[in-house]
């Protein structure tokens, strides 16, 4: 097959890198792919958004295949675009991305087939939205119900910052218009995780739970980012727990989507908090996650493009998923100033030498590639990712890589796994 990655973060490149140990595939093109991907796909200098260029590629290479990374594309309706042609495109159409494009329309669907969540409302007024923190009361949760790249959800633990933080939204537009409407929830105490499955519409398989870390510093400090760093798989959820949110988070959605004549066919993203009163769900996505995805893939030993396959044809039941017996953390280095304002173009030292210990796989992000190296060209830069028998092995191979990496105002967190760790199951 031919097949064309859109997107040009760790996500893609992890993609990439999956991909190309299939025998299914012969030519990978990235979208507009990374530093990173350039070494094992050809880069096409179109943007993930720009969904007519995109389909003009894909019928002049007669693209086999295009698997789509970030959720912008997909909410915007890119598999509809591209399957009105006769083209195969990975990932759920436009109407059934809206349980990620819109926070107001998933936590709705939830409430109506009683899919555990936290207690929430929806807002378009600011007065309204006061009114309803007032009786809350805090610390509670306020996010854009629109697309803000990771970065639209904000604890607050006061009642001035819950208002200075609504009048941001709806007032003075901080997010833009994914901000227009906003959702105010219950602050929910617990273990954050990850749970992403591939689904057909009626059957869902779950990939390795993995655990995300948000804020930009140690102890989950500071503001919200992309991601800082992940592992999986999650030592703390067990056999019943997982079984337990697939049948009570992923199985009903899909449900409670065909019951609302939506077909659901792609990845499902469950962000989930292990409360002390069972799994809730906080949001879902419609696609992998990032940086989620770079310690997953090295643990699959399935055949992707195959995995892939089944799923866009209806035949994930006659799959089974197999994994490497191990464990993977990624830490994410990021330009100083991120998730605020960053400069570019900044040298990067140090990723060969990185990739030369046995155990460490580095995910490009924000990289360009000028001449035999790499500089700056985002927030996020890169993923160094380690595998290890252990979770404190795979932490050690990743924290390992990062050692020798350096560029100016390199930023990364020290802390990745760590609530791992404290787990009394690891090691077994």
């Amino acid at each position: 097959m031919k097949i064309l990655v859109v997107g040009s973060g760790g996500r893609e490149h992890a993609l990439v890198w999956k991909l190309r140990q299939s025998p299914l595939v012969s030519k990978i093109y990235a979208a507009p792919g990374n530093g990173g991907t350039s070494s094992l796909a050809e880069n096409v200098d179109i943007a993930a958004t720009d969904i007519s260029g995109l389909l003009s590629f894909a019928e002049r290479k007669a693209i086999d295949l295009t698997v789509v990374g970030p959720e912008a594309p997909l909410v915007q309706g890119i598999v509809d675009q591209f399957s009105r042609r006769g083209l195969s495109c990975f990932g759920p159409s436009r109407e059934a991305a809206k349980i990620e494009g819109s926070k107001a329309y998933a936590k709705t669907l939830m409430q109506k087939y009683g899919i555990p969540t936290g207690r929430f409302d929806t807002f378009k007024d600011r007065e309204k939205a006061v009114d309803y923190v007032e009786r809350l009361g805090t610390p509670l949760v306020i996010k854009a119900s629109g697309l803000a790249a990771g970065k639209g959800s904000i604890t607050v633990r006061d009642h001035a910052t819950a208002i200075e933080t609504i009048d941001s939204m709806l007032l003075k537009k901080a997010f833009g218009d994914a901000g227009a409407e906003i959702v105010i929830e219950e602050y929910l105490e617990g273990e954050e995780t990850s749970m992403i499955a591939l689904t057909d519409g009626e059957t869902v398989v779950p990939l390795l739970p993995s655990q995300d870390h948000k804020r930009i510093l140690d102890n989950d400090a500071g503001p919200n980012t992309g991601g800082m760093g992940a592992y999986a798989p999650v030592p703390f959820l067990d056999r019943d727990v997982s079984r337990e949110i697939e049948e009570q988070c992923l199985r009903p959605v899909i449900r409670a989507l065909r019951e609302e004549n939506v077909s659901y066919r792609g990845v499902l993203y469950a962000g989930l908090m292990l409360t002390d009163r069972g799994p809730k769900v906080l949001e879902y996505n419609c696609r992998l996650g990032d940086p989620e995805t770079q310690p997953v893939l090295p643990l699959l030993k399935s055949d992707l493009a195959d995995l892939i396959q089944a799923t866009m044809e209806g035949r994930l039941k006659t799959r089974r998923i197999e994994w490497l017996p191990w464990y993977a953390a990624c830490v994410v280095l990021v330009s100083g100033g991120y998730p605020g304002a960053y400069e570019k173009d900044k040298r990067i030292e140090g990723i060969e030498r990185a990739e030369a210990i046995d155990g460490v796989v580095v995910f490009h992000a924000g990289t360009k590639k000028v001449g035999k190296g790499f500089v700056t060209n985002g927030g996020r830069i890169l993923g160094v990712t380690g595998v290890g028998e252990r979770l404190g092995d795979a932490i050690e191979k990743a924290y390992q890589g990062v050692d020798t990496i350096r560029f100016d105002k390199m930023h990364y967190r020290r802390d990745i796994g760590r609530k791992g760790l404290r787990n009394r199951e690891i090691g077994r």
